[in-house]
């Protein structure tokens, strides 16, 4: 079969100059490494000529019919370079202007890259042009994702009866982001999970769906709407009233939602974008409409006058989520909106208030004396011996003429805190506001929705609310009640979108019961139809669910969901100072439920300008994006969804809610799992945050900025001036060089493998995401490598199992192959991101590029037609299955590269991301091969390592040492390419010794323990001064105890863990015992160096 579409590399095309191509070998290494793939690792068979003397016999001299044979081999190997010199020119010819260009590329010495152009219409399949000579992201990245939508890869395929798959369905929904504007690495990291999960499962054979879509965001949208009306035309939302102003930032909203997906499409995220869904669609609009007039007829939702968290400068209430509790240690001046001077919080101001018909006063403390102004009641403990006579009298308002305050007993009450006596504001404080319901107080509101005092306040009244603070002070010291002021710590909760000091207000809102779904979303995390993902997550779920408060449901703004409730005002009688109210699906069925209700009385309805809170309507999004509440067929055959992928931070305000109102309306859990990811901090450990001026955008990492470019960045927003040389020093320290183009793939690779079972947050290091992209880099060098080796009409065996023929070399990648897919596959699905990163990149970088690629090239070049063949054959399967592995994780590289891979016969499958993914197959699974293939490279390991440290004649010989039968006969059959590996190139290759199993240490020798089965000696010679070899000694010693301990901790985690299966676990143990080896070597070592009389200078 010909190659794919004619779209790889032309054949013979040289690799490009990241690796170059491997050096020609030695006549000697090729017959070494020819002899080794031809060999058995039971060592049934020695080659011919391979001396092995007696043992403890260590001198060998050349022999006569030795010296004649290698005259005859260097005239032979003096032959094969011709040969490929003459290949190599040949080459050249057939690429002269490619050469010319080069040779002029290096001699001006520029790194300069022409502009990618892709030639390729939208959507069709990608125009392949031969390999440039290193990755370049935009090269490979440009194309596919438009051809993989247009194809309907992303969209869930169904059995011929209509049925999900028989392996299954994996579905996900994604995490509205908020249409506000600009991803961070919060949705990336998230985009970067979520999709290597759906594009696993589709390569194991489920129907996937990967559902997105975005928040309406209500405070925040509209909060960045009427900012930029105001600053573009001056006007508020007002000017433009309602309807005008919902259409404006519907358009707003239009825009930025498409940057979003644009964002989404370049990061590679699967998704089914015909289903794309947003919160405020008609769908998803009437599903909320549904869900709050369900809920209300039941009895769940509820209208009331309770406290909420106000805003005075956005005008309405708050979700907790939406407060930043800010940590004062003591008396600090805070800048407040709308105010000229800061104002002083963290101090708590003492002062006293008169009891009536005495002399008497209490005293009390407070760290917001304007409250006292709101001043209902004084608590006490009952026990407090303080104020046991105090307790049934009354105190008397200084400022506020005729109101009396009573002082009531309550167990609430500290008696070491403060004054031991607490004055009660329930109108203004969470905890106040329960002590008055209990104590019957009287509920007095004192503050305006614009933060300015109302009449309740008295002479105080139209005072904004700090300006109270001081002139409330000052009341108190001409009275002579004031007492003092002391530093206090406090959290003052500040509105993240607007900045302001949030006020504790009573205002009358609609309000969910939580407590019996808080205990229905309880049980089913505790009986594990959900499951939370780290156990830390889970745990916190547990810490916030454990403490359930009704929810306020309305919010004062006019983008959202308007809430389907009507006020009932009655004509010609007196108004209803506890409201009526109906509710209706529209305003047909509210007038029905009116006239029903109200039979008879004359009434108008006026309904709610109020919207509701954004978690109301996110929290449908699992079944309400599939089409409830109508049967739809995604509903009925992909709900409930498989997992939820998330940030730990929202488990109380988003997941816990989307499990209520699944189970409260179909029944059913909305995923059976949930998987919360780790938060990115910057280099430094710090959360990123917009006023730190450390966020990083995800297109930066992607496309790559300069560091001029990241400061330019910082004056775009609105950073305070002092805080932009805070971040420019912090971007010059993080990012000296700016941040390099690492592609999706890259970025990705970065986000996955950073993501760790425990959920440990991640630090953005510049050093590890570089990494990431040089091994981009490294994948598509090593692939390239194998289109060189195929011939034109290179026809890959129609399957990947083994024929038995197989070297030791490709039995030993076949196996690492198949191993690696089973743990990989083990590793994803416990999510274990960072263990299938990491087992991925063993497999290719280390197993088939570091080993089976570089030690194949002399059999594919100059091995038997039969080697060549087998050779190639096994390289294309290790190719093709190591893409496979890597695709969910790095899609864009891995489609570029498998789309030139030549196809086995009848294989039609038209991309790699809906082909087979890797499985475990027990015929590639040889252990025994592996053990002498390892044996080979951990031999020529230690002879290149005790080379570099020097001191010993590497041309002499060699000392294996075997502690069993099997290990000395795989050592007698690999000695060529032991002796070949261990000395590779042009440097001499030295004799090697096997001795018998059981025989002496040799004497005056360095050892290496090669594994727990083999020692690795070479002789030590006189040295004149051992200084420079005993410091390498040294250090090679301290970096094996580094390694033992780091291992030692790894073996006592896994000891610890349930989760990690028995084969890891004895590979870290038997990994451990070879270095406990290493290191007693090391330190006999070090003991002959010093112990080595010193040679005559």
């Amino acid at each position: 079969m010909a190659l794919n579409a004619s779209s790889h590399n032309t054949p013979g095309e040289q690799t490009g100059p990241t690796t170059g191509p491997a050096p020609p070998a030695s006549d000697e290494t090729k017959l070494a490494i020819l002899s080794a793939a031809n060999g058995e690792p039971t060592g049934q068979t020695v080659p011919s000529g391979t001396a092995v003397g007696p043992s403890g016999n260590l001198n060998h001299p050349k022999s006569e019919e030795k010296i004649a044979k290698e005259k005859a081999r260097e005239e032979q190997k003096q032959k094969k370079l011709a040969k490929l010199e003459a290949k190599k020119a040949k080459l050249a010819a057939q690429q002269p202007k490619e050469g010319k260009a080069k040779e002029k590329k290096k001699e001006a010495s520029t790194s300069e890259v022409s502009e990618y152009v892709d030639e390729t219409p939208r959507g069709h399949k990608k125009i392949l042009k031969p390999l440039e000579d290193k990755f370049r992201p935009k090269a490979v990245e440009s194309a596919w994702a438009a051809w993989w939508e247009r194809e309907g890869f992303f969209q869930p395929q169904f059995d011929k009866d209509g049925n999900v798959k028989k392996n299954g369905k994996f579905v996900i929904v994604i995490p509205p982001p908020n249409v506000t504007g600009a991803l961070h690495c919060g949705h990336a990291i998230g985009t970067a999970l979520q999709d290597t999960l759906i594009r696993w499962n589709r390569m194991r054979g489920l129907t996937t769906l990967y559902v997105p879509g975005c928040d309406h965001a209500g405070i925040a949208t509209q909060t960045v709407v009427e900012k930029m009306l105001w600053r573009k035309e001056k006007k508020t939302r007002h000017d433009l009233g309602r309807q005008a102003f919902v259409a404006r930032t519907q358009d707003w909203k239009e825009e930025y939602h498409q940057r979003i997906n644009a964002v989404l499409r370049r990061l590679g995220g699967s998704m089914d974008w015909s289903r794309e869904a947003f919160t405020m669609s008609p769908e998803l609009s009437r599903a909320v409409t549904e869900t709050f007039v369900r809920l209300h007829d039941q009895g769940y939702i509820y209208r009331s006058n309770r406290l909420v968290n106000w805003c005075t400068r956005l005008n309405t209430a708050l979700s907790n989520i939406e407060v930043e509790n800010k940590e004062l240690a003591g008396r600090t001046v805070l800048d407040v909106p709308g105010y000229d001077r800061k104002v002083e919080f963290g101090v708590i101001t003492h002062f006293k208030y008169p009891i009536e018909g005495s002399d008497e006063t209490i005293e009390v403390a407070t760290t917001r004396p304007e409250t006292m102004l709101g001043d209902s009641g004084i608590a006490v403990h009952p026990e407090d011996p303080r104020y046991k006579n105090f307790v049934g009298k009354v105190a008397y308002h200084p400022l506020i003429a005729g109101r009396k305050l009573p002082i009531v007993a309550d167990t609430y009450v500290e008696m070491e805190f403060g004054t031991g006596a607490v004055k009660l504001t329930p109108a203004h404080d969470p905890n106040d506001f329960e002590l008055g319901k209990k104590h019957g107080l009287e509920f007095i509101n004192i503050l305006n929705d614009d933060g300015t005092l109302n009449k309740n306040a008295g002479s105080y009244a139209g005072q904004r609310r700090f300006d109270a603070r001081y002139t409330v002070v000052q009341a108190l010291e001409e009275k002579g009640l004031f007492v003092k002021k002391d530093n206090n710590a406090m959290t003052v909760p500040v509105c993240s979108r607007s900045g302001d000091i949030i006020e504790p207000l009573v205002k009358p809102q609609w309000w969910m019961k939580m407590e019996e779904m808080t205990t229905s979303a309880l049980d089913v995390v505790k009986d594990g139809r959900v499951k939370i993902k780290p156990e830390s997550a889970r745990k916190t779920y547990f810490d916030w669910m454990n403490k359930p408060q009704d929810w306020c449901l309305s919010r004062q703004l006019w983008w959202g969901h308007q809430i389907p409730a009507y006020r009932v005002k009655f004509q010609g009688e007196p108004a209803d100072a506890d409201e009526t109210w109906v509710v209706g699906r529209d305003e047909k069925e509210a007038r029905q439920r009116a006239a029903q209700e109200y039979s008879g009385r004359d009434y108008t309805l006026d309904r709610d300008e109020d919207v509701l809170d954004t978690w109301f309507s996110s929290g449908l999004w699992p079944f309400s994006t599939l089409g409830w509440p109508d049967k739809t067929l995604d509903l009925n055959k992909l709900f409930p969804t498989s997992l939820l992928e998330t940030g730990w931070d929202i488990l109380f305000f988003w997941v816990a809610r989307m499990i209520m109102f699944s189970l409260k309306l179909t029944g059913e859990v909305p995923f059976t799992e949930v998987f919360c990811h780790s938060l990115i901090r910057d280099s430094e450990g710090r959360k990123m945050s917009k006023s730190l001026g450390n966020v990083i955008d995800p297109i930066d990492m992607l496309d790559g900025i300069s560091l001029q470019g990241l400061h330019a960045k910082l004056l775009e927003g609105n950073l305070d001036p002092k805080e932009v040389k805070n971040a420019e020093k912090y971007q010059k320290s993080a990012f000296p060089q700016g941040i390099p183009e690492c592609g999706a793939d890259g970025t990705r690779y970065f986000l996955v493998q950073s993501t760790t079972p425990g959920g440990s947050d991640i630090n953005i290091d510049m050093q590890n995401l570089d990494a990431c992209r040089r091994f981009c880099n490294k994948m598509f060098q090593a692939t390239k490598y194998a289109f060189l080796n195929f011939p034109e009409r290179y026809t890959p065996p129609s399957s990947s199992r083994p024929t038995g023929k197989e070297s030791l070399a490709e039995k030993w990648i076949l196996h690492k192959l198949t191993i690696a897919a089973r743990d990989i596959n083990t590793a994803l699905e416990r999510r274990e991101f960072s263990h299938a990163c990491q087992i991925a990149y063993d497999y290719f970088r280390k197993h088939l590029c570091d080993v089976y690629i570089e030690n194949s090239k002399s059999i594919i070049s100059d091995g038997t037609p039969e080697e060549q063949q087998s050779a190639r054959n096994t390289l294309y399967t290790a190719i093709e299955g190591g893409l496979a592995m890597f695709h969910p994780i790095m899609p864009f590289i891995t489609e570029e590269l498998w789309q030139r891979l030549p196809r086995r016969p009848n294989d039609e499958t038209p991309s790699i991301m809906v082909a087979a993914y890797p499985e475990y197959h027990s015929d590639l699974e040889d252990a025994r091969s592996e053990r002498g293939y390892e044996l080979v490279l951990g031999c020529a390991q230690g002879m290149r390592t005790l080379s570099g440290i020097g001191g010993f004649n590497m041309e002499s010989y060699v000392v294996i040492q075997p502690f069993d039968a099997t290990t000395r006969e795989t050592a007698l059959a690999q000695e060529p390419a032991i002796k070949t590996l261990g000395a590779p190139g042009g440097r001499a290759k030295p004799s090697i010794q096997v001795l018998d199993v059981g025989g002496r240490d040799p004497q005056g020798c360095l050892a290496y323990p090669v594994n727990t089965k083999a020692t690795l000696w070479v002789p030590l010679r006189s040295l004149a001064d051992p200084s420079e070899q005993l410091s390498k000694m040294e250090k090679r010693l301290e970096e094996v105890k580094d390694s033992k301990l780091e291992n030692e901790r790894l073996v006592a985690g896994m000891e610890k863990s349930e989760e990690t299966d028995t084969s890891a676990k004895e590979a870290a143990k038997e990994g451990l015992s070879v270095l406990r080896a290493q290191e007693e070597a090391y330190g006999k070592n070090l003991e002959l160096l010093k112990s080595m009389p010193k040679a005559s200078a």
